[in-house]
């Protein structure tokens, strides 16, 4: 069956806490929605906020969509005006979009409570609205909020609100769980009722309150829906809207169905980071078929059935979706984790079975002592380059001084005197930045400049510092992660100690320390390829 996918991202999910985007933003991303395959595109409210005013505006003259719909939204005409001069129906004309979505209580308590209208008048409302912009050749897709609620309070008066966007020649009938309070098992009966009763496109809007929004989308498409809205990563207002990427991903893979196709579902992991990009958030490690996490492997028993037949613990191939398997390298690690690390990155020809036990044994210990290698793939590599061969002293930190200067509320100010031993000789730098693992960093690479000239050119990208034992307070074990590039390559060493310069000092030595090795062993370098 085909389904058709309505993304309000643009509007419904800028009321998520913290998700903001730009006019600027919101084009882009209808652009890249548009690529995906997407069937509509929901701009915003021109009626609400000068934002979406100039979305629109904007839009005019500079999207061109090459396969989907633009959609303006508003309400149905207030009680008081005539509908051709609403100012809200005029803006949505003024839009100048191919559909127009237009939302109508179905609710008797809210047009008793909120609108303060009587249920004549609400239907008139609803009739009004979606007749005049049907009559200016629009496509228009009714919106039936609060509808769940609605048909359990009264089924009749629920009934009665399709009944008169229908009859005015709506194209869409959707049917929102606005609060996000339904059950499965109810929204199921209550759209095989609607179904039963109303021809034409059935829709389905389901928020995520009660954690059901996938699942109720899924289950109303199940019943007959062919119109589904929600928003990229599940974005949206309290507990978020229908995330769309993994109701697609279902729709598509699970169920058969047609959706975006699967060439453009392969681009949906990519499409994810993407929008999160945009918001300026962190997509969750645990999402769905996109997170970085989805794919992961972590217990010896787990990995070892993996590398046999990845059927055993995946429910897709990664590749379907754009992801990627991954596993982890832990406490919980068993010698078939090592084996598949090393085969990722084509270096199980390298160590003996002997070393790949002292390998484990010695990954183990570190985790232990509070090393996280799940997240450093950096020192796990140098783990391996070290079990390699004796490590030659590529060099050794002599001293190290350092001193703060803070002068009152000025800012403060870092000096680091440092001396090395080289194979050129022994260095010494002093470094002044604005803080201490900055000029940390600037004094080791001029010590090693003349010995090492590669590393003038690793440059820090990320710096994480997370308390391991808070309980302790101020004695608390610290862990620093550190990300680095050589502009071809990224990687991420960790540092364990009480004292934070120390562990910083320990992840910062590590990261030079891989670089300088990559460039004397035959290992060949992950093929980590920086966007």
């Amino acid at each position: 069956m085909r389904v058709f996918v309505y993304d309000t991202t643009l509007r419904d999910g800028t009321q998520g806490e913290n998700v903001a985007f730009s006019v600027a933003d919101k084009l882009a991303i209808a652009r890249r929605l548009d690529e995906i395959g997407i069937d509509y595109i929901e701009g915003g409210w021109p009626g609400s906020n000068p934002r979406d005013a100039e979305f629109f505006d904007r839009a005019k003259a500079e999207l061109r969509l090459r396969r989907a719909r633009l959609v303006a939204f508003g309400s149905t005409r207030h009680v008081a005006n005539p509908v051709e001069e609403d100012p809200n129906v005029r803006k949505l004309v003024e839009a100048e979009t191919p559909v127009v979505a237009v939302f109508g209580k179905s609710w008797n308590l809210h047009t008793e409570r909120a609108l303060r209208v009587t249920e004549q008048q609400n239907l008139e409302m609803i009739g009004s609205t979606v007749a005049h912009l049907k009559s200016l050749g629009r496509e228009v897709i009714y919106d039936a909020e609060h509808f769940f609620d609605g048909y359990q309070s009264s089924r009749e008066f629920a009934f009665r609100t399709l009944d008169a966007a229908l009859s005015a020649g709506a194209d869409c009938l959707v049917l929102c769980d606005t609060n996000g309070g339904t059950l499965t098992a109810h929204l199921s009966e209550i759209v095989a009722d609607v179904r039963e009763h109303f021809g034409g496109v059935i829709g389905i809007h389901t928020h995520n309150d009660c954690e059901l929004a996938v699942a109720n989308a899924i289950a109303a498409v199940e019943l007959g829906a062919t119109h589904v809205q929600g928003t990229m990563n599940g974005y949206g207002e309290r507990c978020g809207n229908c995330n769309l990427i993994s109701t697609i991903c279902n729709l598509e893979l699970k169920l058969g169905h047609t959706v975006l196709g699967r060439e453009n579902v392969a681009r949906l992991t990519a499409f994810a980071n993407y929008v999160a990009d945009m918001a300026n958030l962190r997509l969750a490690n645990g999402s769905a078929f996109v997170g970085k996490s989805a794919f992961a492997h972590k217990g010896g028993i787990h990995v070892s059935a993996v590398l046999r037949d990845a059927v055993t613990y995946e429910h897709v191939e990664p590749e379907a979706v754009g992801n990627v398997r991954r596993v982890l390298v832990s406490d919980l690690s068993g010698r078939s984790n090592i084996t598949f690390k090393l085969q990722e990155k084509g270096w199980d020809d390298y160590l003996t079975a002997e070393a790949r036990k002292q390998l484990l044994d010695r990954i183990k210990h570190l985790e232990f002592e509070g090393y996280e290698l799940e997240s450093a793939d950096g020192s796990f590599e140098l783990l391996v380059r070290q079990a390699l061969a004796v490590e030659k002293d590529l060099f050794r930190l002599r001293t190290m001084n350092m001193s703060i200067r803070k002068r009152g509320i000025e800012h403060s100010e870092c000096e680091v005197a440092m001396t090395v031993e080289t194979p050129e000789g022994v260095r010494n730098a002093t470094v002044f930045a604005s803080g201490p693992f900055d000029a940390m960093a600037g004094a080791l690479r001029r010590c090693l400049a003349k010995a090492y000239p590669a590393v003038a050119g690793i440059r820090l990208v990320d710096y994480k510092v997370r308390v391991l034992n808070p309980g302790k307070g101020t004695a608390a074990k610290v862990r620093v992660l550190i990300n680095w590039t050589d502009h071809v390559t990224s990687w991420t060493t960790v540092g364990v100690s009480d004292d934070v310069l120390e562990a910083s000092w320990n992840a910062l030595r590590d990261s030079v320390r891989l670089e300088l090795l990559r460039l004397e062993q035959p290992l060949p370098k992950p093929s980590v390829q920086l966007a």
